[in-house]
């Protein structure tokens, strides 16, 4: 039999016009800038950058980071909310070598000391917003150098004012490799801490790739994204955009009542709405002009499959079912709109996956085992967790990286995420390390052991639960234990969800048993803290 032509695909056409060397985000800006010149890239409120713009404007943050003392492989920690500038430093550090940390805005306590303390920034870039947080790094784990994106009181810290523009000094593009780390993203720890996943210059450049083709974005589309660049979804949104001669239009947040009107005023094509964001504008107050867009997509990646159709009739709009995570890449995706709601979708060209028993044997269709995958191209994965070589070698054991989900695939070819083989929670887009919060819950005085699970959220995603057992004697309130929380621990972070135990249900080796806590459910003992009408304070 003769060799069969391979289908045309306009996505991995695209990519191999890349050749691997130039999958590096200099050589990608330069060469994207040279093709679209003034076409318009970057779109945050009233101002508007063309390709030429960003491409100048990485070069001058790549200098004013040299000006610091900024190297390459040095490791630059970002925090900040949304905000253009928050994107030049990432470009900056890209366009370098050097290497971007962005932080959760949200973090604090244990977990933020963590993330300086593992990654060891050499300076910090913020925005004025976040100057408080400094004071809440531990004094040696604060970076020799920083900078602020603000002028004023604020930017009088060491190394004063961002002070970038596209007309500013520019940095010849030095040799940064496909391989070299872009960014360190943390991700939710399962036993431990939370893990920094080191991401490659050409992961970053296939996320652009995969989205795009799951999404199907073409020439010329419209991006709009509220979610934080402090995560590789936002991150990756600008890749799709830069890559396919888009417009990629950044919002400081995400607004339920300003949803629409945003994707009205830029003319929006394509978005992002994952988990409970989609359930959230479903229970906005019907407007007549629901279906009055020009969006075409939205990538619905956790959205519960009983709301796809709902949102489909309500906004005229259908989501895209995917699978993804930070170590890996846009793996799954479904069909638009999905043939299979609530699915992960079908495995990407360019991917392999397999599912397994504890033994890494391969499963049957139909039978539940976890998920493993593995990538055709070089550095398309991520290259494995900063200074955590055991983790490292256990996720990627057998050459396959190992995701720490159940998942099954049907005869048919789609795959069905089951439940989470390993301890974290999902809730509102952010994931929530149980770990930590058992660490902070474990501080209190009164309380003897503790475990944090999640419940379903109504919204979709989970919600923070945790179960206490207290110490003879001693008596505690909900929302004592919250307060003692509050401050140490992200918002997000903190339990919805409080039940008191006399005893913890333990597994005969002495670990507590989580599925047991998480199959009973919301129980008439359990403390809600949205009912009990507890406000959070940020």
């Amino acid at each position: 039999m003769g060799n069969t032509a391979p289908v045309p695909d306009p996505y991995f056409d695209l990519a191999r016009s890349f050749p691997s060397r130039e999958r590096t985000i200099s050589a990608i800006l330069q060469k994207q800038a040279a093709r679209y010149g003034n076409r318009t890239l970057l779109v945050f409120g009233d101002k508007r950058w063309s390709y030429t713009d960003i491409c100048a404007l990485a070069a001058v943050a790549a200098k004013r980071l040299h000006e610091v003392g900024v190297n390459a492989g040095d490791r630059v920690a970002l925090l900040s909310g949304n905000r253009p500038e928050m994107l030049e430093a990432y470009l900056g550090c890209a366009w370098l070598g050097a290497i971007a940390v962005p932080i959760n805005t949200a973090a604090r306590g244990a977990q933020l000391n963590h993330i300086f303390r593992n990654a060891r920034p050499s300076v910090l870039v913020l925005d004025a917003a976040q100057s408080a947080t400094i004071s809440l790094i531990d004094d040696g784990l604060r970076p020799p150098v920083t900078l602020c994106f603000d002028e004023g009181p604020n930017s009088t810290e060491s190394g004063g004012s961002w002070g970038v523009s596209a007309d500013g000094d520019m940095l010849p593009a030095p040799p940064v490799g496909p391989g070299d780390t872009a960014v360190v993203l943390y991700t939710s720890g399962t036993t431990g801490p939370s893990k920094g996943v080191c991401c490659p210059q050409a992961q970053m450049f296939w996320w652009g790739i995969y989205s795009a083709k799951a999404l199907g974005i073409r020439e010329g589309d419209v991006l709009l994204t509220t979610l934080p660049l402090f995560h590789t979804n936002a991150l990756n949104a600008f890749y799709q955009a830069l890559l396919n001669g888009c417009t990629y239009v950044l919002e400081p947040k995400f607004s339920a009542s300003g949803y629409w009107a945003a994707v009205r005023r830029h003319e929006a094509t394509v978005g992002y709405l994952l988990g409970a964001m989609a359930a959230i504008l479903i229970a906005q107050p019907e407007k007549p002009d629901a279906r009055d867009h020009k969006m075409r997509v939205a990538l619905g990646g956790g959205v519960p499959a009983q709301l796809h159709e709902i949102f489909l009739q309500r906004f005229n709009l259908p989501l895209v079912d995917g699978y993804a995570s930070t170590e890996t890449n846009f793996v799954f995706a479904s069909t638009i709109p999905s043939d299979h709601p609530g699915s992960m979708g079908y495995l990407m060209p360019g991917v392999q996956a397999r599912i397994v028993d504890e033994d890494d044997n391969s499963l049957p269709d139909g039978e539940a085992g976890e998920l493993l995958l593995r990538p055709d191209e070089p550095f398309a994965f991520a290259a494995g967790y900063l200074g955590m070589a055991e983790k490292t070698v256990e996720a990627w054991r057998n050459l396959w990286f190992h995701s720490g989900d159940r998942v099954v695939r049907m005869p048919d070819g789609h795959y069905q995420f089951i439940d989470r083989m390993k301890d974290s929670i999902r809730r509102r887009g952010e994931n929530v390390s149980s770990w930590e919060v058992e660490q902070v819950l474990s501080d209190h005085p009164a309380v003897a052991s503790c475990a944090v699970y999640a419940l379903p959220s109504e919204l979709g995603e989970d919600e923070v639960a945790a179960a206490i057992q207290l110490k003879p004697g001693l008596t505690l309130e909900p929302e004592d234990l919250l307060r003692h929380c509050e401050g140490r621990l992200a918002y997000f972070a903190l339990p919805r969800f409080v039940r008191f135990l006399d005893a913890l249900p333990l597994t005969e080796n002495g670990k507590i048993k989580k599925p047991l806590l998480r199959d009973d459910g919301r129980t008439t003992d359990i403390w809600d803290r949205e009912a009990a009408g507890y406000v959070l304070k940020r």
